[in-house]
């Protein structure tokens, strides 16, 4: 048992703390960046299309409801859905903006 423990660690020298924490470092700083960085920037763009939303704009719900932005209000807009049909859908279920989207055949 001895002899397994003296191969791990070479005679003379300590565990290097730094060595031990560098893989769980590395581990968060690829998080960081592959992961929490670009979801953070995609919420900063949907905070500002939701604030620039404007009469006439198209756009989808997340429930997949297409519709034209009638009016905007501070927390909710309405949406023309059908010819005189209108619904009031809170901003944060607005998910994109069809305004230059290409027609669907």
């Amino acid at each position: 048992m001895m002899n397994v423990i003296l191969m791990m660690q070479p005679e003379g020298q300590d565990a290097n703390p730094l060595m031990s924490f560098l893989p769980l470092l590395l581990i968060v700083v690829v998080f960081y960046f592959f992961m929490i960085r670009p979801q953070m920037k995609r919420q900063k763009e949907v905070k500002k299309f939701r604030e620039s939303l404007a009469k006439n704009d198209k756009v989808v719900t997340t429930g997949g409801i297409y519709g034209k932005v009638v009016e905007v209000k501070e927390t909710t807009v309405v949406l023309e859905i059908a010819k005189d049909v209108q619904i009031k859908v809170d901003k944060n279920g607005i998910v994109k903006d069809l305004s230059d989207a290409q027609p669907q055949r």
